[in-house]
């Protein structure tokens, strides 16, 4: 029933997420991160909830954290990201800065950069485009190698 409870969740957010999902290059690998991610956030819900390790295995695992190699592999994405930001205009690299690494409000940034939040909008998205396309060009090249 739990299982059937997660994919139902996570096809109701995509759902939701409509004509969002074109600016993903796998809706199948999507579908299944997300419900990854509602099943962690469930089982930790549970470990707050007051079960305990001896109670439930699976706190266990989720109390260890990530593995060496994810935290290996987090590190190395955080560095490839920034240098792709660092690599951006001014102007997208400012706004991304404030929006993805400070998390200021559209509201902030647009005061903050006095620009128009449509056309802050649009520079975020322009931005993110261009950071999902070199990131995805540089994990092409590390895959060759």
């Amino acid at each position: 029933m739990e299982a059937e409870d997660a994919v139902q969740e996570v096809f109701l957010k995509m759902w939701k997420l409509g004509g969002k999902l074109d600016k993903y290059t796998s809706i199948e690998a999507l579908a299944v991160i997300m419900t990854r991610n509602y099943c962690l956030d469930q089982l930790r819900k549970r470990r707050h909830d007051g079960d305990d390790g001896e109670q439930n295995p699976q706190n266990l695992f989720l109390s260890a954290g990530p593995s060496p190699q994810e935290q290996m592999e987090r590190k190395e994405t955080s560095e490839i990201l920034k240098v792709i930001i660092d690599k951006l205009p001014d102007n997208y690299r400012i706004i991304i800065t404030l929006r993805e690494i400070e998390e200021l409000s559209y509201e902030e940034i647009a005061e903050t950069t006095d620009m128009n939040i449509n056309a802050l909008r649009v520079s975020l998205s322009r931005a993110r485009k261009i950071i999902r396309s070199e990131f995805i060009k540089y994990s092409d090249e590390n895959r060759r190698t």
